[in-house]
């Protein structure tokens, strides 16, 4: 890759690499440093390794901050949903990356820049080269950037399985024939941080409370208290 080429590739990743031998590490599948007489450290597979654990963690991170309602096990899927290697691959293919992998011409003549697990191992061994060249709020941004697509995509999915106030409504329902109302108690924080807390109440009772970052959260955290709180309300 000549130096047009890496800054072409660095817009599309947007990042630009103060040591450029991290970016071509990540972009070298081992079959070429096979065939080149290189070790076998000049391929990604170390970074891969990191890359890995560094994408989990991102992911995790932003689906418990953006998600204050759902158990432990509704994140994991969501976040086991968006780190999967189909997943990841697709995000390569947007960024070009199979394209500027370098391979062994065994690999290359099977298809190497297609394979989706490759793909998938690719975007982690980039973001591990971000990660060790810039750190971590420039590794953090660029799996924001690249995987968002995927995490809001994931939340919606799965909305409809997850939707407390939904929920509540039906239980009330069913057991009370009643319906469940919210109302605002405070606002608080600046206003680009604004923090909301919702009364769920059922005629004139006050079931539970929530806070959230906006009044959809916070009401999805009233209802789910209330939800898993009806036996004894």
């Amino acid at each position: 890759m000549n130096p047009d080429q890496r800054r072409a590739l660095e817009r599309t990743l947007g990042y630009a690499f103060d040591d450029p031998a991290l970016l071509r590490t990540a972009l070298t599948h081992r079959s070429h440093s096979h065939e080149q007489d290189h070790k076998e450290d000049d391929s990604y597979e170390r970074l891969e390794f990191l890359g890995d654990a560094l994408l989990g963690f991102f992911v995790a991170e932003w689906l418990f901050e953006d998600d204050p309602v759902n158990p432990e096990g509704v994140l994991s899927r969501r976040r086991q949903s968006v780190v999967r290697a189909t997943t990841l691959a697709r995000v390569s293919k947007r960024l070009g990356l199979g394209a500027e992998i370098r391979l062994g011409r065994g690999e290359e003549l099977s298809g190497g820049r297609l394979k989706p697990a490759l793909l998938a191992d690719l975007f982690e061994a980039v973001l591990a080269a971000v990660y060790l060249d810039g750190g971590i709020e420039p590794a953090r941004a660029f799996v924001l950037r690249h995987v968002g697509p995927e995490l809001i995509e994931v939340r919606g999915r799965k909305e409809a399985v997850d939707d407390y106030k939904t929920r509540l409504q039906e239980e009330l329902q069913s057991r009370l024939q009643r319906t469940p109302r919210y109302r605002i108690v405070s606002t608080s924080g600046p206003a680009h941080a604004l923090e909301f807390e919702v009364e769920v109440l059922m005629d004139d009772k006050v079931l539970a409370r929530g806070s959230g970052k906006n009044r959809k959260q916070a009401e999805q955290v009233a209802a789910r208290v209330a939800f898993h709180r009806l036996d004894e309300l």
